[in-house]
Protein backbone atom coordinates (compact mmCIF):
# COMPACT_ATOMS: atom_id res chain seq x y z
CA UNK A 1 0.00 0.00 0.00
CA UNK A 2 1.34 3.54 -1.08
CA UNK A 3 1.12 6.71 0.63
CA UNK A 4 -1.28 8.90 -0.61
CA UNK A 5 -0.72 12.95 -0.59
CA UNK A 6 -3.19 15.40 0.58
CA UNK A 7 -2.22 19.33 -0.31
CA UNK A 8 1.33 18.45 0.42
CA UNK A 9 1.16 16.35 3.66
CA UNK A 10 1.70 12.55 4.59
CA UNK A 11 -1.17 10.31 4.56
CA UNK A 12 -0.26 7.79 7.91
CA UNK A 13 0.39 4.38 6.40
CA UNK A 14 -1.46 1.87 9.21
CA UNK A 15 -0.11 -1.43 8.02
CA UNK A 16 3.41 0.46 7.79
CA UNK A 17 3.05 2.51 10.93
CA UNK A 18 4.83 5.17 9.25
CA UNK A 19 4.74 8.54 6.92
CA UNK A 20 6.47 9.61 4.12
CA UNK A 21 8.50 11.99 6.00
CA UNK A 22 7.25 14.69 4.67
CA UNK A 23 5.73 15.88 8.27
CA UNK A 24 8.75 15.36 9.56
CA UNK A 25 10.79 17.66 6.75
CA UNK A 26 8.21 20.39 7.37
CA UNK A 27 8.98 20.66 11.05
CA UNK A 28 12.76 20.58 10.80
CA UNK A 29 12.23 23.21 8.48
CA UNK A 30 10.23 25.28 10.43
CA UNK A 31 12.64 24.65 13.31
CA UNK A 32 15.81 26.01 11.19
CA UNK A 33 13.58 28.74 9.95
CA UNK A 34 13.08 30.08 13.63
CA UNK A 35 16.82 29.76 14.87
CA UNK A 36 17.81 31.66 11.71
CA UNK A 37 15.80 34.62 12.48
CA UNK A 38 17.80 37.82 12.54
CA UNK A 39 15.66 39.67 14.61
CA UNK A 40 15.84 36.88 18.09
CA UNK A 41 19.16 36.18 17.58
CA UNK A 42 19.84 39.87 17.68
CA UNK A 43 17.97 39.67 20.68
CA UNK A 44 19.74 37.02 22.03
CA UNK A 45 22.91 38.55 21.51
CA UNK A 46 21.90 41.79 23.11
CA UNK A 47 20.93 39.53 25.72
CA UNK A 48 24.13 37.98 26.15
CA UNK A 49 26.02 40.79 26.33
CA UNK A 50 24.50 42.24 28.89
CA UNK A 51 24.75 38.82 30.62
CA UNK A 52 28.66 39.13 30.37
CA UNK A 53 29.00 42.00 31.41
CA UNK A 54 27.39 41.30 34.72
CA UNK A 55 29.27 38.01 34.71
CA UNK A 56 32.56 39.53 34.09
CA UNK A 57 32.24 42.29 36.38
CA UNK A 58 31.31 39.78 39.19
CA UNK A 59 34.56 37.96 37.60
CA UNK A 60 36.52 41.12 38.14
CA UNK A 61 35.76 41.79 41.40
CA UNK A 62 35.56 38.62 43.18
CA UNK A 63 39.43 37.90 41.25
CA UNK A 64 41.07 41.19 41.19
CA UNK A 65 39.87 43.25 44.42
CA UNK A 66 38.93 40.11 46.63
CA UNK A 67 41.40 37.68 45.39
CA UNK A 68 38.96 34.78 45.02
CA UNK A 69 39.88 31.75 42.62
CA UNK A 70 38.77 32.76 38.90
CA UNK A 71 36.41 29.57 39.28
CA UNK A 72 34.02 29.92 42.01
CA UNK A 73 33.84 33.87 41.07
CA UNK A 74 33.08 32.39 37.25
CA UNK A 75 30.14 30.21 39.68
CA UNK A 76 28.84 33.04 41.03
CA UNK A 77 28.99 35.75 38.30
CA UNK A 78 27.17 32.74 36.00
CA UNK A 79 24.39 32.19 38.41
CA UNK A 80 23.75 36.13 38.46
CA UNK A 81 23.75 36.49 35.28
CA UNK A 82 21.77 33.58 33.74
CA UNK A 83 18.91 34.61 36.05
CA UNK A 84 18.68 38.44 34.44
CA UNK A 85 19.44 36.69 31.42
CA UNK A 86 16.57 34.06 31.25
CA UNK A 87 14.18 36.67 32.79
CA UNK A 88 15.37 39.24 30.14
CA UNK A 89 14.75 36.74 28.00
CA UNK A 90 11.98 35.48 28.67
CA UNK A 91 10.14 38.98 28.48
CA UNK A 92 11.75 40.06 25.32
CA UNK A 93 13.11 37.63 23.28
CA UNK A 94 11.03 34.56 23.40
CA UNK A 95 8.25 36.98 24.21
CA UNK A 96 5.81 34.91 22.46
CA UNK A 97 7.08 31.44 23.07
CA UNK A 98 6.09 31.23 26.97
CA UNK A 99 3.69 31.10 29.37
CA UNK A 100 3.02 34.18 31.97
CA UNK A 101 2.02 31.94 34.55
CA UNK A 102 4.43 31.74 37.74
CA UNK A 103 4.50 27.74 37.31
CA UNK A 104 5.37 27.92 33.87
CA UNK A 105 8.05 30.80 33.66
CA UNK A 106 9.30 28.60 36.85
CA UNK A 107 9.80 25.64 34.93
CA UNK A 108 11.14 27.37 31.74
CA UNK A 109 13.72 29.03 34.57
CA UNK A 110 14.53 25.53 35.73
CA UNK A 111 15.12 23.83 31.79
CA UNK A 112 17.11 27.41 31.12
CA UNK A 113 19.73 26.20 33.99
CA UNK A 114 19.66 22.71 32.48
CA UNK A 115 20.56 23.65 29.09
CA UNK A 116 22.66 26.55 29.88
CA UNK A 117 25.17 23.39 31.61
CA UNK A 118 26.31 22.69 28.04
CA UNK A 119 27.67 26.43 27.59
CA UNK A 120 29.10 26.72 31.04
CA UNK A 121 30.66 23.41 30.94
CA UNK A 122 32.32 25.03 27.66
CA UNK A 123 33.00 28.28 29.43
CA UNK A 124 34.81 27.03 32.63
CA UNK A 125 36.78 24.78 30.25
CA UNK A 126 38.33 27.46 28.42
CA UNK A 127 38.52 29.83 31.61
CA UNK A 128 40.43 26.23 33.21
CA UNK A 129 42.64 26.35 30.03
CA UNK A 130 43.41 29.51 30.00
CA UNK A 131 43.82 30.61 33.89
CA UNK A 132 45.58 27.20 35.01
CA UNK A 133 46.68 25.37 32.64
CA UNK A 134 48.73 27.97 30.43
CA UNK A 135 51.66 30.61 32.02
CA UNK A 136 49.16 33.61 30.88
CA UNK A 137 49.83 37.15 32.99
CA UNK A 138 47.30 40.68 32.15
CA UNK A 139 48.56 42.79 34.39
CA UNK A 140 47.26 45.97 34.17
CA UNK A 141 48.29 48.62 37.22
CA UNK A 142 49.50 45.70 39.45
CA UNK A 143 46.15 44.10 38.91
CA UNK A 144 46.00 40.80 36.27
CA UNK A 145 43.27 41.30 34.30
CA UNK A 146 43.93 37.80 32.65
CA UNK A 147 41.12 36.41 34.24
CA UNK A 148 38.82 38.45 33.01
CA UNK A 149 39.84 38.38 29.50
CA UNK A 150 39.57 34.45 29.87
CA UNK A 151 36.45 34.58 30.77
CA UNK A 152 35.13 36.38 27.89
CA UNK A 153 36.43 34.70 25.69
CA UNK A 154 34.80 31.09 27.46
CA UNK A 155 31.36 33.26 27.40
CA UNK A 156 31.91 33.92 23.54
CA UNK A 157 32.68 29.87 22.81
CA UNK A 158 29.68 28.59 24.66
CA UNK A 159 27.17 30.98 23.00
CA UNK A 160 26.29 29.87 20.09
CA UNK A 161 25.54 26.41 22.12
CA UNK A 162 23.36 28.15 24.66
CA UNK A 163 21.54 30.31 21.48
CA UNK A 164 20.32 26.92 20.09
CA UNK A 165 19.63 24.98 23.50
CA UNK A 166 17.52 27.93 24.91
CA UNK A 167 15.89 28.33 21.75
CA UNK A 168 14.62 24.76 20.84
CA UNK A 169 14.48 23.30 24.91
CA UNK A 170 13.71 26.08 27.23
CA UNK A 171 11.19 28.11 24.99
CA UNK A 172 10.41 25.57 22.35
CA UNK A 173 10.91 27.50 19.43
Amino acid sequence: MRLQRVRGIAMWNRRTNQTSGCLEAMATESRIDALTQTARIGQFVSVGVIGAIIETSIVAILTALLGISPLVAKAVGSEVSISTMFTINDRWTFVAHGNAKFLATLRRWGRSHLVRIGGLSVSFAVLFLLTSLLDISLVIGNVDLWPTVANMIGIGAGMVLNYVAESLFTWRV
